[in-house]
């Protein structure tokens, strides 16, 4: 007769801070709850957005879930190929997310960790963990977590002094984004669009190339890649801390599989209104613009961040996984709708800007100043950095004729 396995009860931490526990019940049911103390300290660090009520109260209610964990901590798990090959590794079922969470917890993203109850709160200094003497052996799983479904990895290091996936692949402050066995020149396209987005004045994450074959470390199964492997700077660490942080799919509490439903890009700058201010709004605005200049179709809930620097206020994070989809599939619409169901970048004009600012309850000055300026600086920049940028030729010539087709920087044309 087997010996029956212990459920699970695994303590939730923001820094020292404890939020609460995920105890595992039988039948691949688990609950997450509160701890009191959390609930009764009025200046507690924000875990999500989406366990307050309208009027800012904590909801503290526990929920039980099946399979899942509750839904902000099942956007923290891989997605895809990703979490396929994380779970393989592991030896776990892909399908079930506690055993997953138990897995990565101490390398999740943002700054909540999570791990059993003997272990304590976890250091109070990160430590990098990992060396060019200390590589991830494939025997061992992989013990970091990167929401999305691209393959990629935690890495240490430096692009400088050469980026190493470390022991048991945990730690690291730098993400490696794979290039893609379906797509071409991804890293290249991704990299050139962030550049892109700087020099017109969005803040992004840093980002840049290095040949897959230079990477320490990398499991075999993917070293017979020949281009690059994208590395972006992690903006959810500081050099000895994490930063928390919480993408739109947490805060709105839907599971991954819905972060292109039930809600749109007018949702979200009304809460980023609400939440933070005009100037968020505005950045959001210029972001939505770039996107639907470059034919990027895959901006989602889960590609817009909140950051919480001090734990409590949150700022709208970098932007990052700015791509020219269209350089792979043709496609007017963007990942969500802008007004009542709007998707379509060719009826992206001022007047649904003012149909926009109605909707999200800001003056329209604050929406239309800030969609036309970064119109105009499209235009203005593009000629200028196209040539310096590494992306496919042909995926240039579909980037400058989406702006010949998008209405707000098509008014700018020379």
């Amino acid at each position: 007769m087997s010996k029956r396995r212990d459920l699970a009860h695994l303590s939730v931490w923001l820094g020292q801070t404890l939020v609460g526990a995920i105890t595992e019940l039988p039948n691949d049911r688990n609950i997450f709850a509160f701890d009191e103390s959390y609930i009764e300290d009025s200046d507690r660090p924000v875990l999500s957005l989406s366990f307050y009520d309208a009027e800012g109260r904590l909801d503290s209610n526990p929920v039980p879930m099946q399979m899942k964990v509750a839904p902000f901590f099942s956007n923290l798990l891989p997605e895809a190929e990703l979490r396929q090959y994380v779970a393989q590794r592991a030896g776990v079922k892909s399908v079930r997310d506690l055993p997953l969470l138990q897995l990565l917890g101490e390398d999740l993203p943002g700054a909540v960790v999570v791990r059993a109850d003997s272990d304590g709160p976890p250091p109070e200094v990160l430590d990098e963990e990992g060396t060019p003497t200390e590589l991830a052996d494939e025997s061992q799983p992989l013990r970091f977590s990167l929401a999305g479904v691209q393959m990629k990895f935690s890495a240490a290091g430096s692009p400088q002094r050469g980026l190493t996936i470390p022991a048991e692949g945990k730690g690291g402050h730098w993400i490696l984004k794979l290039p893609s066995e379906r797509f071409p020149l991804v890293p290249e396209n991704e990299h050139s669009m962030m550049q892109f987005a700087r020099a017109i004045g969005i803040e992004t994450a840093d980002t840049g190339l290095v040949p897959v074959g230079e990477i320490e470390g990398l499991p075999h199964v993917f070293q017979k890649a020949k281009s690059n492997a994208l590395w972006v700077k992690r903006f959810d660490r500081t050099e000895k801390a994490r930063m928390h942080m919480e993408d739109f799919n947490q805060l709105y509490g839907q599971f991954p599989d819905k972060k292109y439903k039930n809600f749109s890009y007018s949702n979200m700058a009304g809460d980023l209104a609400r939440i933070i201010g005009f100037e968020a709004v505005q950045e959001f605005i210029r972001r939505i613009v770039f996107s639907a200049a470059i034919g990027n179709a895959d901006m989602h809930l889960k590609n817009w961040t909140l950051l919480y620097p001090d734990g409590r206020t949150p700022r709208l994070s970098p932007a990052y996984d700015l791509v020219s989809t269209i350089a792979y599939l043709d496609d007017f619409t963007m990942a969500l709708s802008l007004v009542a169901k709007e998707r379509d970048v060719r009826n992206f004009d001022e007047d649904l800007l003012r149909r926009f600012a109605v909707k999200v309850l800001v003056p329209q000055r604050v929406v239309s100043e800030a969609a036309l300026e970064t119109a105009e600086r499209i235009m203005r920049v593009w000629p200028e950095i196209r040539g310096d940028l590494v992306m496919d030729q042909d995926a240039k010539e579909r980037v400058t004729e989406r702006m010949r087709t998008f209405p707000l920087t098509r008014k700018f044309a020379l």
